[in-house]
């Protein structure tokens, strides 16, 4: 298959769109509840229509944004809002909080290392104080995400992990992690 004269630029340029750049867009609108289009997207960013798909759609796989056709050809996307039982707002915490995450993989891999940093955190909410090889032991076994091994799984979950809201990682050197709160 013949790939065209753009194709490698549009590649870079999506490579230098980081997907926490697409989400930044919603959180600032002054009309948090108007649905947004990719037209929107390209213009916010300053990217290629393909490029603000493929992050809109990633963001979609993420459970961070849903969307929607709206026309033959057009469609839309949003942040959702969630009810609880008596229909009262929540918030989509999962989402938010792995919303600017980077992590290796896609589609169930992704999904997979998704969900065991979210039992890391969870780990470190209920034990503030918590070391590497607490992780490893407690959390590892659960959630493996595709690694084979703990110190793999380490290496993609912790600059992951030391980004989230609260968290307080080790000094240089340091072997403690902690969780502040938030």
């Amino acid at each position: 298959m013949t790939q065209g004269p753009d194709s490698d630029a549009e590649s870079t340029q999506e490579s230098r769109v980081p997907v926490r750049e697409v989400h930044e867009v919603f959180r600032r609108r002054e009309d948090r509840a108007r649905p947004l289009t990719a037209s929107d997207i390209m213009n916010a960013v300053g990217c290629s229509r393909r490029t603000a798909h493929n992050k809109l759609n990633e963001l979609v796989e993420r459970d961070v944004l849903r969307t929607r056709k709206v026309g033959s050809r057009s469609r839309v996307w949003w942040v959702p809002i969630e009810a609880d039982d008596d229909g009262a707002r929540v918030e989509p915490d999962r989402a938010d909080l792995l919303a600017d995450v980077d992590l290796p993989g896609t589609g169930k891999t992704l999904k997979a290392r998704e969900a065991a940093l979210v039992a890391a955190y969870a780990y470190l909410r209920e034990y503030p104080e918590a070391k590497k090889s607490d992780f490893l032991q407690e959390v590892y076994p659960e959630h493996p995400a595709g690694f084979e091994t703990a110190e793999g799984w380490w290496n993609a979950l912790q600059p992951a992990l030391a980004d989230l809201p609260g968290v307080d990682p080790p000094e240089e050197r340091g072997h403690i992690w902690h969780f502040l709160g938030g």
